[in-house]
This record gives structure tokens, C-alpha cells and sequence, in this order.
């Protein structure tokens, strides 16, 4: 659980370090909601 914490925090920053328009952090947004759902799937 730590581990996808973290995993999930680095991803926030690097998200929020790449977009720097509205529609780049809008696609940011949906892959780290991929990400999230996909680590999601992977606990189940």
C-alpha cells in the first residue's frame, strides 16, 4: 500500500510538472486516473 502510495505521488508531481496548458493537464489528469484505476485492478 506504501509503495503504491508513493508510486502514485511521484506521478501527481511529474503530472504536475509536464502540463502546462489546459488541455495538457486535462489529458494529465485522465492518465493518472488510468493509473489509478489500473492500480486499483491490480489490488483486487
Amino acid at each position: 500500500m506504501k509503495i503504491t502510495f508513493a508510486a502514485l505521488a511521484f506521478m501527481l508531481a511529474a503530472v504536475a510538472a509536464a502540463c502546462n496548458t489546459v488541455e495538457g493537464a486535462g489529458q494529465d489528469v485522465q492518465a493518472v486516473g488510468g493509473a489509478v484505476e489500473e492500480a486499483a485492478d491490480d489490488a483486487k
